[in-house]
């Protein structure tokens, strides 16, 4: 694993698995989730990183600026846009919860990323009174205080997204509404695979078939 830096701040840096030594393109980038929040960090992406390396393809764990740790809007979206600079490939980008907002709004901004897999994404900010108070925490207002920052930061306003994108969700899931994923399947077109019987973390626990999902759907982007 090596560690690479993109920015000075302490969580502006991603860790890197290649394989067998070896770089490989495009690379997944993992993006954890945690509703934006400093207490959740990358510890919760090493162990898909590091089964997407097992399954042979490189794997980029990246870390970002969050709020009440340097982070909101923009800086938080800018510096996933900055970790994928710092790679010299073309990305696949696979993200749990707001970390699978982040990954379909990296697919909409960066040029780049060739696909996107969203593991039960916060995909629109305006759906959902209890997604719109979180998503006020990271944006810094309301709607109706801050309209330009939900323009710009909810998937679901920068349709349409012209890239592959895979959206995973389990029907059982208790902190991010699986309509959130069904409407923007509607609206985008994106592929969706709902998962019966499946909570919010069984998408990131390997060893879990909701997560050899999650792992597959990324794979095939990536090839």
């Amino acid at each position: 694993m090596s560690r690479i830096s993109y920015g000075g701040h302490p969580s502006q840096f991603g860790e890197l698995l290649t394989v067998d030594g070896r770089g490989s393109s495009p690379i997944v980038v993992v993006i954890h989730g945690g509703f934006w929040h400093q207490r959740y960090g990358l510890e919760l992406g090493r162990p898909l990183a590091a089964d997407l390396a097992a399954h042979g393809v490189a794997a980029y764990n990246v870390e970002y600026r969050r709020v009440t740790g340097g982070g909101g809007w923009p800086e938080t979206g800018n510096d996933v846009l900055a970790a994928i600079d710092a790679l010299d490939a073309d990305v696949v980008t696979l993200g749990h919860s707001a970390g699978g907002h982040l990954a379909v709004w990296a697919a909409a901004r960066h040029p780049r990323v060739i696909g996107a897999v969203a593991q039960a994404g916060v995909l629109d900010f305006l759906r959902h009174p209890e997604i719109t108070r979180r998503a006020a925490e990271l944006l810094g207002g309301s709607p109706e205080q801050v309209p330009e920052r939900y323009a710009d930061a909810s998937p679901a306003a920068l349709l349409p997204i012209d890239k592959p994108m895979v959206l995973v969700h389990g029907e059982d899931d208790e902190d991010v509404p699986i309509e959130q994923s069904v409407a923007f399947a509607a609206a985008s077109g994106a592929e969706l695979v709902t998962l019966p019987g499946v909570g919010h973390m069984d998408l990131i626990t390997p060893g879990t078939t909701a997560w050899a999902t999650c792992r597959d759907a990324a794979l095939r982007l990536a090839r």
